[in-house]
């Protein structure tokens, strides 16, 4: 961008964002000299606009939004509309107001993938996230005496993300799953939400996955439902290892504190389809800087418990299965419970919890992602970093393991 009449005007329109400005480029009028630089992309300067719009963010955010790259598909950085010779070749320039909010997002979840990295730091650093006046807490250590009752040895499978939660609250009240001749016990409720928690699963997994439409397509042109959700056959693989008398099925999730002898429940709020959108994709920037094993623990560990203090992260509209699946989950859904029915495995808590009714499935309110939803997630946290220095490290969870989600 130089030579141009238009250039100092952009070069203008980058001072005012820089300053806290709002002002859309199409309104902006004033010049200033150009500095004979590259100026940022038109999704950097319109997300600091919107950032801006938010309530501000802080010198150092600023130049890190304008310096930022875009991860996963879609347009390289785009220059401004005026500012610009026209070319008859590449990408055309943009009114940045008229961009997608996807192309915003790309740059957004970069950023809170850069932060998410910087809070795991945190955490492993004790010296340095700790004030420099903190003092040493004195903590008492229970001694286990030998006449001691031992609590059960237990395992979690089935339903992914919910077996996630239980676990993060079990081992913080200090009943990690594990131990010798453990019980198993297969998490199951109805398909409809065993789909929305698998998806969520897999998307703050190692591998990630598609799109929520694009999965659910895909998942639904199968013969047989995710292999987590099919109940029965999960009690099979774990019987077949641990006997059958130590494996049950919960439907009922009030009753597995009781089994677990543990007086606790996950209090953690359930994440809209926006916010499990938003971990996707932040799972996207995160490959480019972790491994994959190390990405899902950042995902899981960090970033969801984070979303849980986001009260916008929680009110959001739930997934929900479209009508053009409603046929075939009603179908399976009855599948699966007839399968367990016919294993014979101790069921706690009624098995026709497990059935989607066709009327239900109609009347779920929800509604699938929304890119200008995940958008202002993104701003959000990225603000909210931008206020405390750093994210508050998180109570990380117990990492899910292949062989818990069989």
């Amino acid at each position: 961008m130089s030579g141009t009449p238009g250039e100092g005007r952009a070069w203008a329109w980058l001072d005012h964002l820089q300053a806290g400005g709002t002002t859309p480029w199409a309104r902006w009028s004033a010049e200033v000299p150009t500095r004979g630089r590259v100026l940022p992309g038109a999704q950097q300067l319109e997300l600091l606009r919107r950032l801006n719009l938010a309530g501000g963010v802080s010198p150092r955010l600023a130049q890190r939004v304008l310096g930022a790259s875009a991860p996963g598909r879609g347009r390289p950085d785009l220059e401004l509309v005026g500012a610009t010779e026209a070319r008859g070749f590449g990408w055309a320039p943009v009114d940045p107001a008229d961009l997608p909010d996807d192309e915003l997002v790309r740059v957004a979840t970069g950023l809170v993938a850069e932060d998410v990295r910087e809070a795991a730091a945190r955490a492993s650093d004790p010296a340095a996230a700790a004030p420099r006046t903190a003092r040493p807490v004195l903590q008492r250590v229970r001694t286990a005496w030998p006449w001691a009752r031992r609590a059960p040895a237990y395992r979690l499978a089935g339903d992914p993300w919910l077996g996630s939660l239980w676990r993060r609250e079990l081992a913080a009240a200090g009943r990690p799953p594990g131990g010798r001749a453990p019980e198993v016990l297969v998490l199951a409720g109805p398909l409809s939400v065993g789909l929305a928690h698998t998806w969520s699963a897999r998307s703050a997994g190692v591998d990630g996955a598609p799109p929520w439409p694009q999965w659910l397509a895909a998942t639904t042109e199968r013969r047989h439902v995710p292999r987590p959700l099919d109940v029965a056959a999960v009690a099979d693989r774990w019987a077949a290892r641990v006997g059958r008398e130590r494996v049950r099925v919960v439907v009922d999730p009030d009753r597995l504190p009781a089994v677990v002898d543990a007086p606790v429940r996950p209090q953690a709020p359930r994440l809209s389809g926006d916010a499990v959108e938003l971990v996707r994709r932040v799972g996207v920037g995160l490959g480019l800087l972790v491994l994959p094993r190390a990405r899902q623990e950042l995902l899981r560990g960090v970033l969801v418990p984070m979303l849980h203090d986001l009260p916008a992260a929680t009110a959001g509209p739930r997934l929900v299965v479209p009508p053009e699946h409603h046929r075939w989950v009603a179908r399976r859904s009855v599948q699966v419970r007839a399968a367990v029915l016919r294993a014979g495995y101790p069921v706690l808590g009624d098995p026709d919890a497990l059935v989607d009714a066709p009327d239900a499935l109609a009347e779920a309110e929800g509604a699938p992602p929304s890119d200008a939803a995940v958008l202002d997630l993104a701003v959000a946290l990225l603000r909210r970093h931008d206020d405390r220095g750093a994210i508050s490290p998180a109570t990380p969870t117990i990492p899910t393991t292949r062989e818990d989600e069989r």
